[in-house]
């Protein structure tokens, strides 16, 4: 059996109206559970790669009942630790057309929230892993949960495992104290593939690609060269830079692709028009599930590892909930360039 993958963070009772109605018209919310590197774990389960899922649970039936999801989907829980007081939740408003999607927070003192340095032991969840995934989401949490994830981070660059980060830049978040590049840059020291959407570098690091403008959908690939280049300069342990290309043109209808920055060339993967979204949370976990597949499975081909990456998160957009529930043969198709979408019979 191949050793394991690891994921930390948070995972929250995720509350939608059903469709598209608004906040202000629903009198009833579609409940699933959904976070960020949940979402990664639950990814690689179905594409067949091992996975743990680390995080605090309250010790309660929400906690139970979150508990009992993520299991579903084959993800292992035994590391998760139980403790704190409540769930984190998070409410989603889908927007349409030219409406934009509305988040509201409602995560504050939850039981990951209050997690502290010695809570997990992370020598013993390391023992059988191979690689490490967090995103930038953990440490905004609050500091506890920045202080574990510099345990975390640590450890496993002394074990040897290969860590990737996904920036994740969330300004609602960061509300403890330091500054986000503060604590960021001393995480990122430890991480070997840097993860990140098109405005993320920029966020946390004031690193902008020059003449882009994400919410016209000028996203032009070649100039994120510059973005992974300095990236790349201010931390030297980084091996491969990634980022996510999505060009907002509604709601509805975005483009997607990406690049994979290795320190000499830089790969552009193929351009999708998602023109009818379902449901583009988890777009970007779906990417990086993509991506640490493809550099397990496809490590001697960067760009065969860029495809796989850009398709399976553009499936993730044909997904309800957070969760990209698409299989391998599904994504190498799309990779492959069958786009149709006719019926498979």
């Amino acid at each position: 059996m191949s050793k394991k993958i690891i994921t930390f963070g948070e995972i929250m009772l995720r509350l939608s109206p059903p469709g598209f109605i608004r906040f202000n018209q629903t009198r009833s919310f579609e409940a699933i559970y959904g976070g960020a590197e949940a979402n990664v774990a639950i990814a690689l389960s179905n594409f067949g790669v091992p996975v743990d899922f680390v995080t605090r649970l309250p010790e309660n039936d929400l906690g139970n009942a979150c508990l009992n999801f993520v299991r579903q989907f084959g993800v292992g829980t035994n590391n998760i630790v139980r403790g704190g007081d409540r769930l984190g939740i998070y409410f989603l408003e889908t927007g349409a057309m030219q409406r934009s999607s509305k988040v509201i927070y409602d995560r504050s003192n939850s039981a990951i929230a209050a997690i502290q340095p010695g809570m997990i032991n992370w020598e013993s969840v390391f023992a059988d892993a191979q690689w490490f995934h967090w995103t930038g989401i953990t440490p905004a949490i609050s500091e506890g949960a920045a202080a574990v994830c510099l345990e975390a981070v640590k450890k496993a660059k002394e074990i040897g495992l290969t860590v990737s980060c996904d920036l994740n830049y969330r300004s609602k978040l960061w509300k403890w104290g330091k500054k986000p590049e503060v604590v960021m840059s001393e995480l990122v020291k430890y991480v070997d593939i840097a993860i990140g959407n098109e405005e993320d570098a920029d966020k946390v690091f004031g690193i902008k690609a020059p003449g882009v403008d994400a919410m016209t959908g000028k996203v032009e690939s070649k100039r994120y060269r510059l973005v992974a280049e300095k990236l790349m300069e201010k931390f030297s342990n980084l091996q491969n830079v990634a980022i996510t290309l999505r060009g907002s043109i509604s709601a509805s209808h975005n483009s997607w692709s990406g690049v994979l920055f290795d320190g000499k060339i830089l790969r552009t993967g193929p351009i999708h028009q998602v023109t009818h979204i379902v449901d583009r949370v988890g777009g970007g976990d779906a990417f990086a599930a993509g991506l640490i597949y493809g550099f397990l499975n496809f490590g001697d081909d960067p760009q065969k590892i860029l495809n796989f990456a850009v398709a399976a998160s553009c499936l993730k957009h044909t997904i309800k909930g957070d969760f990209n529930l698409v299989t391998v043969a599904e994504v190498e198709k799309l990779a492959g360039g069958i786009v149709s979408g006719r019926v498979v019979r």
